[in-house]
């Protein structure tokens, strides 16, 4: 069987909810046996998280409060794109500096990915930054509290293995890099 037999038809779609960062949509939608239900989903633009190197091989990482959580989480630097980007590599060379003060030398693409598609349409771009360097020009939003730190590969790959790091962009970024990038 050719694979949209599983496809859903939208009938109608609204905003249910709207913030800075997010929407909640509803959608009316026809499944394919004909019967007709209610979905919702969390709404986002694209973001980038960035796995940064120094030239001494250290991964710069922040700490930032979380408020879902209630707790501080440590990881990869990550944000979303934004109207007047003009790349996914400029968004994340701007995330990049705002969260931690650091520019980078050169930024590749790691993968690609949707983090959580059964409820929202998030769409997530890994990229590894080398050569970066602090500036001292940090750009926070006015809701983050982030500090700023450096520690080497095998010590975040540690943090990962004992579940200290929870935050799942960080893991994927950095499990992906180890299986794949390196």
């Amino acid at each position: 069987m050719p694979p949209d037999h599983l496809s859903w038809e939208t009938l109608e779609r609204r905003v249910a909810y709207t913030c800075p960062g997010f929407e909640i949509v509803n959608e009316s939608v026809r499944l394919p046996d004909g019967s007709e239900t209610d979905f919702d989903y969390l709404s986002e633009p694209e973001s980038v998280a960035i796995l940064p190197f120094t030239p001494d091989d250290e991964v710069v990482c922040i700490e930032e409060w979380r408020q879902a959580v209630g707790r501080v989480s440590y990881g990869l630097p990550v944000g979303s794109t934004e109207a007047d980007d003009a790349d996914l590599e400029t968004a994340a060379r701007r995330e990049l500096e705002e969260e931690t003060g650091y520019e980078a030398e050169t930024l590749e693409a790691l993968t690609t990915v949707e983090p959580a598609n059964g409820v929202s349409d998030s769409v997530m771009h890994f990229f590894v930054a080398h050569g970066c360097r602090p500036t001292g020009e940090r750009d926070l939003d006015h809701n983050e509290s982030i500090a700023v730190t450096t520690t080497t590969l095998e010590a975040l790959l540690e943090r990962l293995e004992t579940g200290e790091i929870r935050d799942g962009r960080t893991v994927l970024g950095v499990s992906y890099y180890r299986l794949f990038g390196e």
